[in-house]
This record gives structure tokens, C-alpha cells and sequence, in this order.
């Protein structure tokens, strides 16, 4: 059986792009606090650890910088600080009330998207692109920052979206949907590319094979994870919230909320393409771990990560 290798709109194979990525750094816009349940995974009911759970564990909101030669990427854009300053931020009645119990924010003055990027050596202004893994609001936080960029979302994360109640999955149209907000709903395209089996469907962003986005549902309808791939260095893999830490990733260890079946079947992409390129480093979106990891795989001529 013959290979086919699909071409990026430059004419070159996925496999063989990735000079247009300049550097890629990590900013976080505050920390939030999880059930260990939500992280780890539990057998026992969700109300029951929401409501009664004890232990927690802090985790940071990462957004990733990409630093393209046409301009800079963001994946996800972080949690709105208006969390902790609008006491209508969460919906009223019931469903407000378990989300007060769900999470908790640490969010100052300076965790803002815009301010991160400034303490970074960018401005809102460089921004070309976000990428947002999916529509939870600790991951569309900053687009309001940001509405001059192109938003791309998966069409099925914004369809999610559209259907009824859909606050009571932490997905407030009010701060996605804005008329001035420049959506770009993104359909996975088939593909036989060997350099990512075994993902059979992709879009590539920026037409040049540096970032190819892939769909990895499971914590939501619709997420999805992106590919960067750049020269001298190893490729990386922005998953968002896949998974909450490599480890967990490994040894298949489900989060305590998400479809299973569909996490499962992601997992094992992932960590078949991981098997595939034995030097990706996968970077979920509240690991801990993730700006070092980030800062020892990338070498000083293409950037130093923020670990903030």
C-alpha cells in the first residue's frame, strides 16, 4: 500500500514545516483551586465531591504564545478577572450555586491577558490568531482582549455552544458571542498523513504545517489539541484539558468530569502520535509542570518559556 502525504499550502508536507515558528512561551493568568476528584478522577458522584469534597489542588490558567513569522498565535486566552470582581459573573439560582462550589479563582491586577502579554514583551495588538481548545470560560477569558484577532473554534465546540442551558457546562454565550468577535469555525479535514497517524482528520492554521489543529473530544464536545512543530527543537502538543498532567495522560488516568469513552479514544491518539514522535512534549492546559517542560525542550535560539 502506497503512503499519500498531505501538502500545507506551501507545497511541503506536514512533517517537513515548522521554520516559521519563532519561539513559543507560556503566560498564566492567575491559578484556580480543583476538587481533587475533577483531577484525578473518583468513582463516587459528582454532587457528591463537589458538595463535600475536602481536598483541592491548585493549578495554573496557562495560555501558550507562539510566536509566528506571521504573526503572533495565542492558544486559549486564560480566565476573565471578572470572576473575582463581578458578583454577577456566575448565573443565578441553582446553577451559580454549584459553580461557587466548583471553583475557585486567584486571579490579581496583573493576570490579565493583556497585562501577561506586556510583562512577555508583547502587546493585544501583535495577536493575529487565538486558538481556543474549547468554550469553558478559564479558556475564553481574554478574547474580549483580543477582538481584533481571528478566534478559531471547532464547529462542533461552537454548536455546543448554540444548544440549550449550555451555562450549566460553563460556557457563557454572553462572553463568547460578541457581535464585533471575529469567529472563524474551523471543520477537521481528512487526511492520510503518516507524520500524524493516527489522527485521520486535521486543519492546518497557518497553511505551512507549523501548527495543525486536531481534534481530541472528550472534555467537551468539540476540543481540540494543536501541533507545533519547529525547527531545531521538538514538537509540542497544546492539549488543553485533555488531561490536567502528563503523568495522568500516561498511565490513562481519567479526570472526574468528561465523556469517557471519548477521553479514552483521545488518550490513545495522543499517546500513539506520542509513540510515533518519541520527543513530542504535550502540554496540557493547568499543568503545573508545563512551563518547565516547555522551558527544557526549547532551546535559547528559539525562545525562553515564561514560568510565571
Amino acid at each position: 500500500m502506497s503512503e499519500h502525504t498531505t501538502l500545507t499550502k506551501s507545497g511541503k508536507p506536514f512533517h517537513e514545516s515548522g521554520g516559521s515558528v519563532k519561539s513559543v512561551s507560556v503566560i498564566s493568568t492567575g491559578t484556580g483551586e480543583a476538587h481533587r476528584e475533577h483531577i484525578y478522577g473518583t468513582r463516587k458522584p459528582a454532587l457528591w465531591w463537589i458538595f463535600f469534597g475536602r481536598q483541592r489542588v491548585s493549578i495554573p490558567i496557562n495560555v501558550y504564545i507562539i510566536e509566528h513569522s506571521d504573526g503572533l498565535v495565542l492558544f486559549d486566552t486564560g480566565q476573565d478577572r471578572a470572576v473575582m470582581t463581578d458578583p454577577d459573573y456566575w448565573p443565578a439560582g441553582l446553577t451559580g450555586f454549584i459553580f461557587r462550589h466548583v471553583f475557585r479563582f486567584h486571579i490579581g491586577p496583573d493576570d490579565t491577558l493583556t497585562r501577561q502579554l506586556e510583562l512577555s514583551g508583547y502587546s493585544v495588538a501583535d495577536v493575529k490568531k487565538a486558538v481556543i481548545s474549547h468554550l469553558h470560560g478559564d479558556h475564553i477569558g481574554g478574547i474580549r482582549e483580543i477582538l481584533h484577532a481571528d478566534l478559531v473554534v471547532s464547529s462542533e465546540a461552537w454548536d455546543h455552544m448554540l444548544q440549550p442551558h449550555s451555562e450549566r457546562h460553563f460556557i457563557f454565550r454572553r462572553d463568547i458571542d460578541f457581535p464585533d468577535a471575529k469567529w472563524q469555525r474551523i471543520s477537521f479535514q481528512p487526511t492520510d498523513d503518516p507524520s500524524i497517524a493516527p489522527f485521520t482528520h486535521a486543519f492546518d492554521l497557518m497553511g505551512d504545517g507549523s501548527m495543525i489543529l486536531l481534534p481530541t473530544p472528550g472534555h467537551c464536545p468539540g476540543s481540540l489539541s494543536m501541533l507545533v512543530r519547529r525547527d531545531g527543537a521538538p514538537p509540542l502538543l497544546l492539549v488543553g484539558d485533555l488531561c490536567y498532567g502528563l503523568e495522568l495522560l500516561e498511565r490513562c488516568q481519567l479526570p472526574g468530569t468528561g465523556d469517557r469513552k471519548k477521553l479514552r479514544a483521545s488518550y490513545a491518539k495522543v499517546l500513539a502520535l506520542k509513540e510515533r514522535m518519541p520527543d513530542l512534549v504535550i502540554l496540557p492546559a493547568h499543568d503545573p509542570e508545563a512551563a518547565g517542560a516547555l522551558r527544557k525542550a526549547t532551546p535559547t535560539s528559539l525562545g525562553v518559556s515564561q514560568d510565571r
